[in-house]
């Protein structure tokens, strides 16, 4: 049997630490990103229904309404507006339209409008940008 390399043991622990340092600063820019965006979104006269919606198998950033649109809004921030909009994988979009269904589910019922998937895109230095039906919704 071979002993371990000496302090491996601690760089394995030095590693998960940075980890985990890693997500909560990347939370903290998320929620600061979905704040900004909720900001900007009602400046335009989109009345926020709901922040940081969880339901089994997805998340939704920001649903939104405006006269009888109800949008399910991404909220991406990256080094540019292109970076944030390509980020919205197939993967991505099929979660928000599980949770989409959940939350339409729950409350949409009451509510008749259209549905549709929209992203406000972040970048250093730029002004935000709402992307009307960014992507698809499968509901």
């Amino acid at each position: 049997m071979t002993k371990p390399e000496p302090g491996r043991r601690e760089r394995t622990h030095d590693l998960a630490k940075e980890r985990t340092q890693d997500r909560r600063r990347a939370r903290g820019i998320g929620l600061e990103a979905e704040f900004l965006a909720s900001v900007y979104l009602r400046v335009k006269g989109w009345r926020i229904l709901a922040r940081g919606y969880i339901a089994p198998g997805g998340e939704i950033d920001i649903v939104a309404r405006r006269g009888d649109t109800l949008a399910f809004v991404e909220v991406k921030s990256r080094a540019t507006l292109e970076l944030a909009l390509m980020s919205i994988d197939a993967r991505k979009q099929l979660r928000i339209s599980r949770a989409a269904r959940s939350w339409i589910g729950r409350h949409g019922r009451k509510l008749d409008c259209n549905y549709r998937g929209d992203a406000v895109l972040l970048a250093p230095w730029r002004f935000p940008r709402h992307v009307a039906q960014a992507f698809e919704l499968d509901l």
